[in-house]
């Protein structure tokens, strides 16, 4: 994908073709390195890259990466890409360095390895100034560090001036190239491609469709309604707000004797409907019985009590839901809870303790 994104802006990058199943490799042409498509760096010291001089060899890499665990990772597609006559491996990035305020570019001689294990005097950084923007003297300050002769230093100097456009056009955080390599043929071609994007910017990036194989249905359904949300395998849904709270409730039920089904944050919210979704995504994970613990801060323990109410009334829940409501507003909201039948308790372990009976313990 960020290969992608480099060819749309003129970046040289090798062919390549993505596949999900050996059926649809074509027809061997040239020798190819196989590449398993998971976001992990240093995949080829990890067994995740396959060189292939044959047909054959391409069948057996693509055979054997997919499905394959690399990591805790599964391999669900591979990257089939021409494979390169390397001479020379270079590193070079732009990212945002926070404390500065500003993209810092960074290029180093000795590509190929993480530049953090890179001796400071072989790398070359120039902070841009994100008013005045990339100009061609850093990159014929950065070519001359690098001592590129006429030919590389023309060619790499355009990579970094459309390196800038990606950056800023696409809202990185982080857009790199190791390795940047010289070819035999005397071409800089980016061999690799690593880009981070700013996550708030996505609703201006449409094009961007990113699912993780890892995520279950249910949790990338969640993830597009902007809830955190992972599958377990308990028997009690879990509803609460903040990251933090969230994972205490997890290990609070667990050492009650009982399972969480799910982890949900609801996060800081005022808006009844984004509890009345998030118990939506909770049912159709099908648990015993639902507890919801909220300290109320930002999110206020009267807007949740609606939004259970209005949850228990819209999708007919006649599973058991256990709430503790804590916070501002939590008398107003334990009234609300009371008047619609459900149990609330003003403490966690108060909570967790009637839950675990009502679920049927482990």
């Amino acid at each position: 994908m960020g290969k992608e994104i480099f060819r749309k802006y003129g970046v040289p990058v090798p062919d390549s073709y993505v596949v999900d199943q050996a059926s649809e490799i074509k027809e061997y042409r040239k020798p190819v390195v196989v590449k398993s498509q998971i976001l992990l760096g240093g995949r080829g010291k990890s067994g995740g890259i396959k060189f292939a001089r044959s047909a054959d060899e391409v069948k057996s890499s693509v055979n054997e990466l997919l499905g394959a665990k690399i990591r805790g990772l599964t391999v669900t597609k591979v990257l089939v890409e021409d494979m390169i006559n390397i001479k020379h491996e270079y590193y070079v990035s732009i990212t945002l360095n926070r404390s500065d305020r500003a993209p810092v570019l960074i290029t180093s001689p000795s590509g190929g390895v993480e530049i953090e294990s890179v001796p400071q005097n072989q790398i070359f950084t120039r902070r841009i100034d994100p008013l005045l923007g990339y100009s061609d003297y850093i990159g014929r300050e950065a070519a001359k560090f690098m001592k590129f002769d006429k030919n590389l230093s023309a060619q790499f100097r355009d990579i970094l001036e459309k390196l800038y456009r990606v950056f800023q056009e696409e809202d990185c955080e982080l857009v790199e190239i190791n390795p940047l390599v010289e070819t035999a043929e005397g071409n800089l071609i980016a061999a690799d491609a690593k880009v981070i994007m700013d996550n708030d910017s996505m609703f201006r990036h449409k094009d961007i469709k990113i699912t993780d194989p890892e995520k279950t249905p249910l949790e990338l359904e969640a993830q597009s309604k902007g809830y955190s949300f992972i599958e377990l395998d308990g028997q009690i849904g879990v509803i609460a707000n903040g990251a933090g709270l969230t994972m205490a409730t997890l290990d609070a039920l667990t050492l009650h004797k009982g399972k969480p089904r799910n982890f949900l944050d609801l996060g800081g919210t005022d808006d009844v409907e984004i509890v009345v979704n998030a118990f939506d995504l909770v049912l159709k994970a099908d648990p015993r019985a639902i507890l919801v613990n909220i300290f109320g801060g930002v999110t206020k323990a009267d807007t949740v009590a609606n939004g259970i109410a209005a949850a228990k009334k819209r999708f007919k829940i006649t599973k058991p839901i256990v709430v503790r409501l804590s916070g501002v507003h939590e008398d107003e909201g334990r009234k609300i809870l009371n008047d619609n039948g459900i149990e609330s308790f003003p403490t966690m372990m108060e909570a967790i303790e009637r839950v675990v009976k009502v679920a049927g313990g482990a």
